[in-house]
């Protein structure tokens, strides 16, 4: 009889050669692991944890965002140095060239220069490359590029003609909401410059020049001061001791540069020095009362500078224009096609130029020749100073001559007495 199948594989009988090859296998391993030991430790200490994926660096994260930002503030330094720039007062040949009729083509070469302009490219180049985007999706969709499955983008027009008046109101009550501020820092200024030149007029004809002369002196420097103090108090950067050098001495200029509130500590020097000349009541009086020009400057002037146009205007506006232009190639499409893209860079310049003009002149200090005036008035009182003397020897030389005529031996002539009758 045949002995039954066994299904139990026989052992296997590895061969000679087989085992030779093993042990040659292990001992290339044995010599090699130190390599690979080596190499593993230099992975681990790079990787930390190799079943985990390399996370970005915190330098790549900056190194992006740096790169995202740098034309927004390559555009901020260009505006923050237009408005430190200083502004110059409008004479005939300035008023020549300004009515001029080859202004245009002027103010069409100077684009480039224009910082309102430079400012407005961080925004006109994001909606205009949202443009092309959008364009170059339609197109493909259109050539059927793209698999069924994705829409073509457009929309009426209808929800745009609607809210086109509401964006022309919102844009023209920011621009004059802006002008009407700019206005009233104008005319804050104005009564600055008039109050000073008031004040020094009244202190050089009241003040007698031989007992008070050096406090007199000391007064008229604190007023040609103030402009200048009040001026460097509005406007970021600017330098207290440079221009203050040649107006006022050493002393006062420290006592003032370690003052908080610098325009008022210049009132207090006035204050000070008015009651200690001698004069009487009513003309002091007189010289306090002009003070009160100076501190309602500075009310109004901390009031424009503390208190913007309410947020929510800007805001709103700011919302409204980055909407409406980032859906404008989308309304666009059916009727221009690929003319969305000069559209839009068209619309968002415009209007968007429109919207930086209100922001430039909502803070009105950087807009004005604040220097030109503060130097305008130094000029005058100077001049007025330099010029006591002479105006007044001349006066009361027609005084003494008018006197000799009309009363040469006390009485009046006979002459003169017929002529009059």
């Amino acid at each position: 009889m045949r002995k039954p199948t066994s299904f139990v594989h026989p052992p296997v009988h590895v061969s000679s050669s087989s085992i030779f090859g093993l042990r040659i296998l292990l001992k290339v391993h044995q010599q090699s692991i130190h390599f690979k030991h080596s190499r593993l430790t230099l992975r681990v200490i790079c990787a930390g944890q190799p079943s985990q994926p390399p996370q970005p660096s915190s330098n790549e994260t900056l190194n992006i965002i740096s790169i995202l930002r740098a034309i927004p503030d390559w555009a901020d330094g260009i505006k923050e140095r237009g408005m430190r720039r200083k502004r110059a007062l409008y004479d005939h040949e300035k008023w020549v060239e300004h009515r001029s009729s080859l202004r245009h083509v002027r103010h069409l070469m100077s684009s480039l220069n224009s910082r309102v302009i430079l400012s407005l490219v961080p925004p006109v180049l994001a909606f205009t490359t949202a443009a092309v985007i959008i364009a170059s999706y339609n197109s493909a969709v259109s050539l059927h590029w793209l698999p069924e499955i994705f829409p073509l983008l457009r929309a009426s027009s209808l929800p745009y003609q609607l809210t086109a008046p509401a964006l022309a109101l919102l844009l023209v009550f920011r621009t004059e909401a802006s002008y009407a501020r700019f206005e009233e820092g104008r005319k804050a200024w104005t009564k600055v410059i008039a109050g000073a030149n008031d004040f020094a007029r009244q202190v050089i004809a009241n003040v007698g020049c031989t007992t008070d002369a050096s406090l007199k002196n000391a007064l008229l420097q604190y007023i040609m001061a103030f402009p200048v103090v009040l001026k460097c108090h509005l406007i970021h950067g600017s330098n207290v001791a440079q221009d203050l050098q040649d107006v006022l001495d050493d002393g006062d200029l420290a006592v003032i540069l370690r003052s908080k509130d610098r325009p008022r500590c210049i009132i207090e020097f006035i204050s000070q020095s008015i009651q200690l000349l001698s004069m009487e009541e009513a003309k002091r009086n007189i010289l306090e009362s002009k003070i009160s020009c100076f501190h309602e400057g500075i009310g109004v002037c901390e009031e424009l500078m503390g208190i913007p146009i309410p947020l929510s205007y800007t805001r709103l506006t700011s919302r409204f224009l980055f909407l409406w232009h980032l859906t404008l190639p989308i309304i666009l499409w059916d009727d221009c096609n690929w003319i969305v893209v000069p559209a839009t860079f068209i619309s968002a310049a415009s209007l968007f130029c429109i919207e930086e003009v209100g922001v430039l002149i909502e803070e009105p200090f950087s807009m004005l020749a604040l220097d030109e005036l503060c130097k305008l008035v130094h000029s005058s009182i100077q001049e007025a100073m330099d010029n006591e003397k002479i105006i007044q020897a001349q006066v009361n030389a027609k005084r003494q001559s008018h006197y000799n005529k009309n009363a040469p031996n006390g009485w009046p002539s006979l002459r003169n007495t017929e002529d009059t009758n």
